[in-house]
């Protein structure tokens, strides 16, 4: 059964009669009643506050990385291990195609039900998986593979063993070594995109978010905490922080916002899946005509110029 969210519930009620007409065979009703959803959904999704996109961005029945795999790839074949380590669940990493280009897709990977999101740490990865996706991006660039990266974590795990085993380090690493990267990279936001969890695969030409993701240097919940001890005031967090595309957009974090489904990705994930593809292939045809020069200078001008700003005479 679908979850709806606490601003969702007329539209619930609205779904639940169309359901009901169409039992009874009452199609006057359905036609009616689809012009009154069509309505709500306008009503109630024109007018979210950052809050509820946030809310949205966390949606339990919203696409995950995997769900995007089998959508967009086929001839697909998953890599495994950071060949020093073990392999992260939290991280997946895929060689295959997107219609007719061949594409390395890694992504952060939050599981659903209790099994998998525990085998999946929650979409919270550990050093390795990092390095797992490092290692991946170095194959696509060996064989000149353009590498999609789908952000969607709460941040990478603060565990001891992450610490231990270099969690800061492996972060960093990334950063690093993605800035210099001799293949296209794009990266998109597809649901939630914390800290430096969502950083270590972010460095891209393309920086990307869905329509309803969010992007920040930590969570509302947290910055809560930290300025106010007030875990009440998640709302007010969320507003101060920033962290919608469009707001991201306007200030040069982000290049692009995804135009997802109105109605968000979680109540139609085909058409998601197709407006993620979209841009994707439109992103890789741009950054192709460039030369490998053009490519890095274009990168590094861009990764320069965030948090730039001048200060004026008084």
């Amino acid at each position: 059964m679908p979850t709806y969210l606490d601003f969702e519930k007329p539209i619930e009620e609205i779904q639940s009669a169309i359901e009901a007409a169409k039992a009874r065979a009452d199609f006057d009703a359905v036609e009616v009643l689809e012009k009154d959803l069509e309505k709500e959904v306008n009503r109630t999704f024109k007018n979210l506050n950052d809050y509820q996109k946030l809310q949205l961005a966390r949606h339990p029945d919203r696409p995950y990385a995997l769900d995007y795999v089998r959508a967009l790839m086929h001839d697909a074949q998953e890599i495994h291990g950071d060949r020093t380590y073990r392999d992260d669940p939290a991280i997946i990493c895929y060689l295959g195609w997107i219609d007719n280009q061949k594409t390395m897709l890694i992504g952060e990977q939050k599981g659903r039900g209790t099994k998998n999101k525990l085998k999946r740490n929650f979409g919270m990865p550990h050093p390795e998986g990092y390095r797992k996706a490092l290692r991946a991006v170095k194959l696509a660039e060996k064989f000149d593979i353009p590498v999609l990266m789908l952000i969607d974590t709460p941040g990478a795990y603060p565990g001891i063993g992450a610490e231990e085993r270099g969690q800061s380090e492996a972060i960093a690493r990334n950063l690093f070594e993605l800035s210099g990267v001799k293949v296209p990279l794009v990266s998109v936001v597809i649901g939630e995109g914390g800290s430096g969890g969502a950083l270590a695969i972010g460095v891209a030409d393309k920086l990307a978010m869905m329509r309803y993701s969010v992007f920040s240097v930590i969570s509302p919940e947290g910055c809560s905490a930290i300025l106010w001890n007030d875990a009440s005031k998640v709302e007010q967090a969320t507003k101060a922080l920033k962290i919608t595309p469009d707001l991201l957009k306007e200030h040069g974090l982000i290049d692009d916002i995804i135009d997802e489904p109105l109605i968000g990705a979680h109540r139609d994930k085909e058409a998601a899946a197709m407006a993620l593809k979209r841009y994707y292939l439109d992103s890789i045809k741009e950054l192709s005509a460039l030369s490998k020069e053009e490519l890095l200078n274009r990168r590094y001008n861009k990764l320069i110029s965030m948090g730039s700003f001048s200060e004026k005479e008084s």
